[in-house]
């Protein structure tokens, strides 16, 4: 694979999305290193729009970009705002590539998501699996957006010789996760629901399904530290899968969640309610055979992740 280093001593790096969950994360792993990190809330440039977005870029001369702005949500938000979901996904990510290969910034770093890859990839999905079959029907909008972003990196360094590159993260969960009720993923909403069942005193605690799908998830600042050394060590056309590499079924994460949260009562399953998909895991085998590997344990990212809920928004 392209192997390059990219030494980032004094660059202006853009973390675009810098307030959420990645975003958050890759701004706590860049003040670390010796750099210059910007950022810029929606009121001071609106990504969705081409003018402003070109216009800021060109003023504030990124060196580097992390682009993880996008429109998020569980499967409820993207089966219920298609629209939205596509429409903002794209112009976010045109509007962002297109500035950059503009102002030439030196590098750009794109996000993915792992609903990029066919509803039934084989296990674990390796990077070559991506449209080798029809997507998974609730979030094919978000996932044909985000397709669309490390097409548009390949065509950038392909037409213009841009240096653009993509990752594509795995079930993200840690600091500055979404705990909005319909939007939330299955970590933030079962942190949650343990968190409100100890404090109404419940005997137990109801999860969707069997509790038997297994799942892979990754600290959001394991993932950090990978796009950074994506940033500093990879130059290349294809996408990098970027994993913990670790199984858990949804029982014994909610086990786990049980245990960080002290909640005492029991888990009961209402099996009327759909599994999802039976296994959802990374190749890795890529970003790992350059030489990193996620370090956090789920149960040490779970406490994290509580002690921040618990600050913000219990």
């Amino acid at each position: 694979m392209g192997s390059e280093t990219f030494d980032i001593t004094g660059k202006r790096i853009w973390v675009a999305g810098h307030r959420g969950m990645a975003g958050s994360a890759i701004v706590r792993r860049l003040q670390q290193e010796n750099c210059e990190i910007i950022t810029a809330t929606r009121d001071e440039v609106d990504l969705r729009n081409q003018e402003q977005t070109i216009a800021w870029i060109k003023s504030n001369k990124p060196d580097v970009i992390f682009l993880a702005a996008a429109k998020v949500g569980g499967i409820w938000a993207n089966d219920t705002y298609p629209a939205d979901f596509l429409y903002e996904n794209l112009m976010i990510e045109a509007n962002v590539i297109h500035g950059a290969y503009l102002a030439k910034v030196e590098k750009l770093v794109f996000l993915g998501s792992s609903c990029i890859y066919p509803k039934m990839a084989p296990q674990p999905m390796s990077e070559d699996a991506l449209l080798t079959g029809p997507l998974e029907p609730t979030n094919e909008w978000y996932a044909i957006a985000k397709i669309a972003g490390i097409k548009m990196c390949q065509a950038y360094r392909k037409q213009y010789g841009c240096n653009f590159i993509s990752a594509m993260p795995t079930n993200l969960f840690g600091q500055g996760d979404n705990y909005d009720e319909k939007g939330s993923h299955v970590v933030a909403a079962l942190l949650q629901k343990a968190h409100r069942a100890k404090q109404a005193n419940d005997s137990s605690m109801e999860l969707w399904g069997t509790g038997t799908p297994l799942r892979e998830f990754l600290y959001a600042d394991d993932l950090a530290d990978g796009l950074v050394f994506l940033l500093k060590n990879y130059s290349d056309a294809p996408h990098v899968n970027i994993g913990s590499g670790k199984e858990h079924t949804i029982r014994e994460l909610a086990e786990t969640i049980k245990d960080v949260v002290g909640f005492k009562g029991d888990l009961t399953f209402d099996t009327s309610k759909p599994d999802g998909t039976p296994r959802k895991l990374m190749d890795n085998s890529r970003i790992e055979s350059m030489g990193w590997k996620a370090q956090t344990a789920l149960k040490d990212g779970l406490e994290t992740a509580y002690q921040w809920y618990l600050e913000n928004k219990a």
